[in-house]
């Protein structure tokens, strides 16, 4: 699994584990196929782990899941983020600064759309209190947990631990803390399993750390937009079970945001799931704002 990238170096860590790194570099026949961290990929070469030895990535595994962005929402450029995770946190905080549901809902459709899962967590609660932004996703099904500096961790970890996921959040919102509790020495974590030029977390590089239980964690730099040009309403909708093959009765281009802008709208037809599609609409709604926010 990729763990790492730095300038056209890849940590890897073999069959999964965490004590057997090395580091390697992309076999000219792959060209300029993207490598991001938590892909699985075939190496061969020294695969010593010895200090100043290169493998070769010879192969890149389909990923089961991937979690994308653009740099706004008319980008055609699409940017895979984190490979193969099975779960994205989305890290918010309550005030300082203060919370989004824009973000959150961008983040969740890019989530869904690639395959994950996604969980809220919430931190600086005693500046705020939760209920009311947390209320906002109440008919969506979404995880919410609190990863404070004050809270307990176990939660936490209870849905951690065994998994591979993704955290992303704004600057300032404790992201980085919550990772350095989850892992501890995560400095010298970050070091240890790039092996590659410095060692360095830098503010624009992901990077996976291994939970002490299992599991890994990929820490992702601070975001400043989220764009999602490359997702389509039908993308989101086929996340929600209940309602994806409603859809296939919806008029072709319908975007399910019902009157006036999709007056034959299935989603309308539903009974006794008026919330749910209201929610899912808002989610809807973010991928249509071209806000990258």
């Amino acid at each position: 699994m990729v763990v790492s990238v730095d300038r056209g170096r890849w940590g890897c860590v073999l069959d999964g584990d965490a004590d057997r790194r090395i580091v390697a570099m992309r076999a000219r026949e792959l060209g300029r196929t993207p490598i991001v961290v938590g892909d699985r990929v075939d190496v061969v070469g020294d695969l010593s782990g010895r200090p100043d030895t290169l493998a070769r990535i010879v192969r890149v595994a389909d990923r089961r899941t991937v979690l994308r962005r653009t740099a706004d929402d008319t980008d055609p450029f699409e940017r895979i983020v984190v490979g193969n995770a099975e779960q994205l946190f989305i890290v918010v905080a309550l005030a300082d600064p203060p919370p989004r549901t824009g973000f959150v809902e961008r983040a969740m459709v890019a989530a869904y759309a690639g395959g994950l899962q996604p969980i809220l967590c919430l931190t600086k609660h005693d500046l705020a209190a939760d209920s009311e932004f947390a209320a906002a996703f109440d008919d969506l099904d979404l995880i919410i947990v609190h990863g404070g500096i004050e809270d307990p961790l176990d939660p936490v970890l209870d849905l951690l631990t065994d998994r591979l996921t993704a955290l992303i959040g704004h600057s300032g919102v404790g992201k980085s803390t919550l990772v350095n509790r989850l892992v501890p020495d995560a400095d010298r974590a970050v070091g240890e399993v790039s092996g590659v030029g410095k060692g360095k977390h830098t503010s624009t590089q992901s990077v996976a750390l291994p939970l002490p239980d299992g599991g890994w964690v990929i820490d992702t730099p601070g975001v400043r937009s989220f764009g999602l040009a490359h997702i389509t309403p039908d993308d989101v909708i086929a996340a929600f079970t209940d309602l994806a093959e409603a859809i296939e009765d919806c008029p072709r281009g319908c975007t399910h945001l019902g009157p006036p802008a999709d007056p034959e709208c299935v989603l309308d037809e539903f009974t006794g799931k008026e919330h749910r599609v209201a929610a899912i609409r808002r989610l809807l709604v973010a991928l249509a704002s071209n806000d990258p926010w």
